[in-house]
């Protein structure tokens, strides 16, 4: 990984000879539900600290919705934004994370397990905290590298993350939606036992995908100067009609320029 990193650097400070920073335009529909389930996340946790299941299913459900719907918007308009393909990861693990936490005070999920996924949730944090400072453009400042409207680098969740994404999510619904289904029915399905078992391939996963990261090449990218302006040219051509005027496609009229 560290190597893959300087070959980044170096062919990003290559094409970096322009002064000027490319801004992404981030507040679109997609993006916005992927805000509001940023945002639903500690709801959830409230509503089952507080012994309401009801009402963390109702939110959890939808939040799995606007999951599904924001990545179709995306994709049928042309919407996606490199904010975006951080925002959408991020926002999935803040919900999981919250509700796992919350579901391990109450008693509804192992502590072990809470453990294991916060482990790796936390190393994939701290890599991606360096990842976005070094990648970012000149001048690094705490301002630009919070303004995620400067695009620098893309991360490309691997499959097996996607399936542990998944699992956790249904994971940890089961374990909000357990209180609520009648002891009668617990028994007669061996639910709780094949609760129990699900936990462990959870636990599988969870290791797998957090090694995915690091033994893959294709884990992230730090985007050079022309990868950014010739992305946001060819968004801003699918987003523009025939005769239509304005600054180069899909960059903020208002650039940054670098010092």
């Amino acid at each position: 990984m560290h190597a893959k990193i300087l070959t980044s650097l170096k062919s990003s400070s290559s094409s970096s000879s322009s002064n000027q920073t490319a801004h992404e335009k981030i507040w679109n529909l997609p993006n916005s539900l992927t805000f509001s389930r940023l945002l639903a996340a500690p709801a959830v946790g409230y509503f089952i600290l507080t012994s309401q299941p009801l009402a963390a299913c109702g939110l959890f459900v939808y939040a799995g919705l606007t999951d599904l719907v924001d990545g179709y918007l995306a994709r049928r308009y042309q919407a996606q934004t490199v904010v975006g393909s951080v925002i959408d990861p991020m926002a999935d693990k803040a919900l999981v994370t919250i509700a796992a936490v919350s579901l391990a005070v109450q008693g509804g999920l192992p502590v072990g397990l809470v453990g294991l996924m916060l482990a790796r949730d936390a190393g994939l944090a701290l890599a991606a905290v360096y990842i976005r400072w070094i990648s970012l453009p000149p001048p690094k400042t705490m301002r630009r590298y919070w303004d995620f409207s400067l695009p620098s680098a893309e991360v490309r969740p691997s499959d097996i993350s996607k399936l542990n994404t998944l699992l956790q999510l249904v994971l940890v619904g089961t374990a909000m939606l357990m209180p609520l289904l009648p002891p009668a029915l617990l028994r007669a399905a061996h639910l709780v036992a094949v609760f129990d078992a699900f936990q462990y391939l959870v636990a599988v996963t969870t290791v797998w995908s957090g090694a995915s990261y690091v033994f893959s090449k294709d884990a992230f990218t730090i985007l050079t100067r022309d990868e950014i302006d010739t992305r946001l040219a060819e968004k801003g051509k699918k987003g523009k009609g025939p005769g239509q005027g304005g600054p180069a496609a899909g960059l903020d009229p208002n650039e940054h320029k670098t010092r």
